[in-house]
């Protein structure tokens, strides 16, 4: 049988996420990477607040945003960190659609713009 949580906890937990990447002086930051994060491609600064939630789902704070790459590669994976590099989600899917990190072409090269999609969200399980 599949673990359920109540609609009121999925959201204290999401809104501890972003208590917690939001805590530092700075802004939180977007890694994406490749595979199992072998090489970071490109790190995005969130804005702060970083994210709002709503029924579980963490929805980001000031999207569309946009960083040079900084990595060659194929965008397979990301994670949240907060300003000073602690890691609070990992794992997170990348793609050009039905993903939590949704960015504008999965094909990055060094120097690119990559652009992080105003519908990308974080759902509770």
């Amino acid at each position: 049988m599949a673990i359920s949580y109540n609609s009121t906890l999925k959201s204290d937990r999401m809104t501890s996420i972003i208590t917690r990447l939001d805590a530092q002086a700075g802004n939180a930051i977007l890694k994406i990477g490749t595979a199992a994060m072998g090489t970071v491609l490109v790190s995005i600064t969130l804005a702060k607040p970083s994210a709002t939630v709503s029924g579980g789902v963490l929805t980001f704070s000031g999207l569309p945003k946009s960083a040079s790459a900084t990595g060659t590669g194929t965008a397979a994976a990301a994670q949240l960190t907060d300003s000073v590099g602690t890691v609070w989600i990992d794992g997170l899917t990348v793609a050009t659609s039905a993903a939590n990190v949704i960015i504008d072409n999965t094909s990055i090269n060094s120097g690119q713009t990559v652009n992080f999609n105003a519908t990308s969200t974080i759902t509770h399980a």
